[in-house]
Formats: C-alpha cells, sequence, structure tokens
C-alpha cells in the first residue's frame, strides 16, 4: 500500500510565515511601553539614555554583522574571484579600524554614562520641570513618605495629613520627593513612566525624586521579588491637575484614622490589596517606622546611633547626608549636648 503525503507548495509556506509575522506585529503593537513611552522629565531622560546608548553600541554590532554575512557569501568556495593569501598576517589599516572605532565607542558611552549618572543621581534635587522649565525655587516640592510592605505599598502625604495603600497621586509638574522605607524585606520601587528605580530597605531611608508632565494613570510596581505576594504588589500613580488633586486629597482624607493599632493590622502580611484611604492621626509614624520604635518602651534607633560608637560630628554629618540614612537632626543635637555635658562633668570628677 502506497501512502501518499502532502506537500504544501512553497510559496503557499512563504506566504504563511509573512502572514504570521504581520499578525504578531499587530498583537505586539498593542502593547504599550512606560519606559519608551514616558510621562515625566526624569522618565524621559533614562529612554534618552537607553536610546543613545544603544544607538552608539549598534554602530559596532551591525557593521560587525553585516561584515560577517559578507565575508561569508564572498568567500565562498564556488566563488573564484576571491583570492585566497595563506602568508597574510597583518594589515595596519585594517588594526586601526578594528581598535579605534570600538574604542571611541567606549570613550563616548564613558562620557554618557559619567554625566548622567550624576545628572541623574535619585537624592539629587530636580532642577528642570522639563526640557524647557526649570524648577520654580518658591514651589516646595511634595514629600510623599513611601513604606514597602508585605505585600503592598503605604505613602503617607506629611503635608496633608493623609495616607494611601496601594495608591498614590501627584500633581501635574510639581516636584515629587520620595523618601522611602521598608517594614522588613528588602524591595524595589519603580514608576516607569515617571522615575527610575530605587530600593527600600528596613531602618534606612532612601530617596527618588520624580515629576509627572502628563496627565494620567501610570502603574508602579515592586521591581525585586519580595515573597509570596510579590506579583501583586502594584499601585496605581495618578498625575492630575492641582484642582483634581486638591479633590482627591479632600476624598482621601475622608478615610478612616491611622493610627498604631490600624498600622500593625496592615503590616500584617496580605496580598492583591485593593486601594485604601486614611487620615493620618500620628505625624511620627513614618520616623517610628524608619526607626523601628513603634511599641511603647522602644528605644528608636536615631537615638541608639547618637549613643553609640560613632562621634558626635559623623552622627549629625550623617543624618545630614540624605544617603541610606535615618535622619533625625534635633535628637543628634540633644545626643551631642549629653555628651559634652558627661564630658564636663568627667573633667570635674
Amino acid at each position: 500500500m502506497t501512502v501518499r503525503r502532502c506537500q504544501i507548495p512553497s510559496r503557499l509556506l512563504t506566504g504563511f510565515r509573512w502572514l504570521g509575522v504581520f499578525l504578531l506585529s499587530l498583537v505586539i503593537g498593542g502593547c504599550s511601553s512606560d519606559v519608551m513611552a514616558p510621562a515625566g522629565h526624569v522618565a524621559v531622560q533614562l529612554r534618552n539614555i537607553m536610546g543613545i546608548s544603544t544607538f552608539l553600541m549598534l554602530l559596532i554590532v551591525i557593521p560587525v554583522m553585516a561584515a560577517i554575512g559578507i565575508f561569508a557569501w564572498y568567500y565562498r568556495a564556488s566563488n573564484e574571484r576571491a583570492e585566497y593569501d595563506p602568508d597574510f598576517h597583518h594589515s595596519t589599516s585594517l588594526e586601526l579600524l578594528t581598535w579605534a572605532a570600538p574604542l571611541t565607542i567606549v570613550v563616548w558611552l564613558g562620557a554618557v554614562t559619567w554625566v548622567s549618572t550624576h545628572k541623574l543621581d535619585p537624592y539629587r534635587p530636580l532642577e528642570q520641570i522639563d526640557a524647557r522649565t526649570a524648577v520654580d525655587p518658591d514651589v516646595q516640592p511634595l514629600v510623599i513618605q513611601t513604606v514597602s510592605m508585605d505585600w503592598k505599598w503605604m505613602f503617607i502625604y506629611p503635608e496633608y495629613g493623609i495616607a494611601t495603600v496601594n495608591e498614590v497621586a501627584a500633581p501635574i509638574d510639581r516636584p515629587i520627593k520620595f523618601e522611602l522605607t521598608s517594614t522588613e524585606v528588602m524591595n524595589a520601587f519603580h514608576v516607569p513612566a515617571l522615575a527610575g528605580m530605587i530600593y527600600t530597605m528596613a531602618s534606612m531611608q532612601t530617596t527618588l525624586w520624580a515629576v509627572g508632565n502628563d496627565p494620567g494613570i501610570y502603574e508602579g510596581r515592586s521591581s525585586h521579588y519580595s515573597g509570596a505576594g510579590f506579583s501583586g504588589m502594584s499601585f496605581d500613580f495618578h498625575v492630575l491637575e492641582q484642582s483634581e488633586f486638591d479633590n482627591w486629597v479632600s476624598t482621601v482624607g475622608q478615610g478612616e484614622s491611622l493610627d498604631r493599632e490600624r498600622y500593625f493590622e496592615l503590616a500584617e502580611p496580605s496580598e492583591n490589596v485593593d486601594p485604601m484611604y486614611f487620615s493620618l492621626d500620628d505625624e511620627a509614624l513614618y520616623h517610628d517606622i524608619l526607626n523601628r520604635c513603634l511599641r511603647a518602651g522602644e528605644v528608636c534607633m536615631d537615638e541608639q546611633m547618637s549613643h553609640g560608637g560613632a562621634s558626635s560630628n559623623a552622627v549629625h554629618q550623617g543624618a545630614q547626608s540624605g544617603h541610606d540614612s535615618a535622619p533625625d537632626a534635633s535628637a543628634t543635637e540633644r545626643a551631642q549636648q549629653e555628651l559634652e555635658t558627661m564630658t564636663e562633668q568627667s573633667k570635674d570628677n
């Protein structure tokens, strides 16, 4: 018995392949990328750096890949015009080309990296609202104290006496200063459309500056694995007109009271948490989360450090630096005065 196999014409196969590519492009085209379509000046600069770096690298990658194909085609066995020179061992012009071009690219990449690393330091206050507008020195930044928890985000607005969980908002074109810490596990805060990424760690404070130039709702997420509920640890970032932001603040302020007891309930591990609104009754809440002195009788870490082995000047400088610190200048000054008093008493004795 003869089995006859069905053979599909090669032209038809080629047509199916191109149809698949076309359909795939339509699917991919429906996806949005916050990184490549930023809504804030900081994110715009990050996108530009990525684009410049990619372009500079492609100046080497594309010619090299093209040369591989050209050489393989030209020196094929059937090409009788290709000359074979087994004694070839050196070409000054070829070596200049192969070394000078990559070296030039490396220098350019180094310059871009050096400048952008300092210009986009997350601890550096913003100098521009956008490419054409400088920051108004009379406008105070919006401070948002951010706490990563298991597995949710808490945002405290000390200026307005409110707090939220898994939702954050800011007025358009106003500089935002995030002060970030964590309850337990190290995490990472990332809003791709507005700013870069920065880690959050317990007993430490990191800082991130951002600004929103286009109204809208943007996705924020945790970009560092932190346990079972990591995948649901996301939030909406609302960039609003000033009047809309004022209404949002008013709505949040009508939420339930956030005191220590309610905070301890929130600190318990939970997954896929819906947004929550709170009025803030405890102004020292963020300070005590940062310094791990939430319960009665616990000594805050900034006070412990003030009485520890570090010199008073070192502690004071560390508190003022803002880099991965737990700042409390008043506590440091009190500790310095106590240290001076103890020194004077020891001299008298």
